[in-house]
């Protein structure tokens, strides 16, 4: 860019100069701009002789714009450094050796074996050495077939892709739900009697075998939702829609857990049934207002019977008890009549007069101080009922 400049100069100082010694000028009006190179107008091309101007091209030669991303060629014997698309061509990124633009190694030999070797022995870690956690399992299959089972720990194996090791949680209690309030469709089951009963409950299960849960079924899951659906089928049809909807849920969990794990059992799906819990199990919901009154009325009917009952049983024992009692005293009266029949005279009048209050008037010249206002207070307020007992002294 120095160079363009001075060039410059010097053309402008001849021009001036033969202005001053009166020789016609040949001024171009056009300007030049940066990326022209000089002498690159009209007053450059060559006329056969000299130019007016200084040329940096040979006689005859045509110049063109320089393309300032381009290295320029000699100017005064000195040369531009390489451009951005050359640096950027190279395959050393600019320093002609090393990877991705790493300078090379001290004896001059390439990364390359190092890299290549530094990622080998990240795979034969990575694939070999295994941590299984304390509630897994580790299956190890040999180029796609069962090897073995290993243990919680930390445990070794041939590099994949010849052994792989798959953890599986033994520990984990999964839930399978069938039925729910906002599925598209009801889960209907047909009871003993006839009925239809719409059902919703929970399956939950672990894995107990891992080889052959991983290995025996294709889909686990769906073989304990399928088996489990087919044995609430089975065991709902042993039961009234009464018994289904009312008490008799906890034997239908029952019979469901024992045929599951049955059927699971037979197919080798290494699965444990841990509990079933039926969340619903309500009428179809055009007639679901329906049964719920019938429902309301026969609860009803059983609170009653069952209130009879034990006003019944419990009028029977006191008739039992009373009639006991009568036996023991009539053994005394025949033993001792005169002394029987004061005791029950006393303890009759007892259990009369201990309830009310009471009055008692001996009959003679002397007549104990009776509290009159008081009396006559106590039955205006109505607050009990007086007895006046009338008798000789004994």
């Amino acid at each position: 860019m120095t160079l363009f400049f001075l060039k410059q100069r010097t053309y402008m100082s001849a021009m001036m100069q033969k202005e001053d010694n009166g020789a016609p000028q040949a001024l171009h009006s056009e300007s030049k701009g940066p990326w022209d190179l000089p002498g690159s107008g009209d007053s450059a091309k060559p006329t056969g002789g000299k130019t007016g101007g200084p040329s940096t091209g040979n006689a005859g030669e045509e110049t063109k714009p320089a393309n300032p991303w381009e290295p320029q060629g000699t100017s005064g014997g000195r040369s531009r450094g390489p451009s951005l698309e050359e640096i950027f061509r190279r395959p050393g990124g600019g320093n002609g050796g090393g990877f991705g633009g790493l300078p090379p190694r001290a004896d001059g030999k390439s990364w390359w074996p190092v890299i290549v070797g530094g990622l080998f022995a990240l795979w034969l870690v990575w694939t070999s050495m295994h941590r299984i956690g304390p509630e897994q399992e580790g299956v190890v299959t040999t180029f796609g077939s069962y090897s073995r089972t290993a243990d919680s720990g930390i445990t070794f194996t041939w590099p994949a892709p010849i052994q792989t090791l798959e953890k599986v949680d033994t520990a984990q209690i999964r839930t399978t739900s069938i039925g729910s309030a906002r599925a598209n469709s009801e889960n209907l089951v047909l009871t003993r009697d006839q009925n239809l009963v719409d059902m919703a409950y929970d399956i939950r299960w672990s894995i107990r075998n891992p080889e052959l849960y991983l290995f025996q079924l294709d889909d686990p899951e769906r073989s304990v939702s399928e088996v489990a659906e087919s044995a609430m089928r089975a065991a709902v049809a042993n039961f009234d829609l009464i018994q289904v909807i009312g008490g008799g849920r906890s034997e239908i969990e029952a019979q469901v857990r024992q045929r599951m794990q049955a059927i699971l059992d037979e197919y080798r799906a290494g699965v444990m049934i841990q509990s079933i819990s039926i969340r619903e199990s309500d009428p179809p919901a055009e007639v679901n207002d329906a049964f719920r009154e019938v429902n309301a009325a026969q609860q009803r009917r059983e609170s009653y019977l069952n209130e009879a009952r034990a006003y019944a049983s419990r009028v029977t024992e006191l008739a039992r008890g009373e009639t006991a009692e009568f036996d023991k005293i009539y053994e005394q009266y025949r033993t001792a009549p005169e002394v029987t029949r004061r005791r029950l005279y006393y303890e009759t009048m007892e259990q009369i007069l201990g309830k009310v209050d009471k009055t008692i008037v001996e009959t003679g010249n002397v007549t104990p101080y009776l509290p009159l206002p008081e009396i006559q207070r106590r039955a205006a307020g109505g607050q009990g009922e007086t007895v006046t007992v009338t008798g000789k002294k004994q």
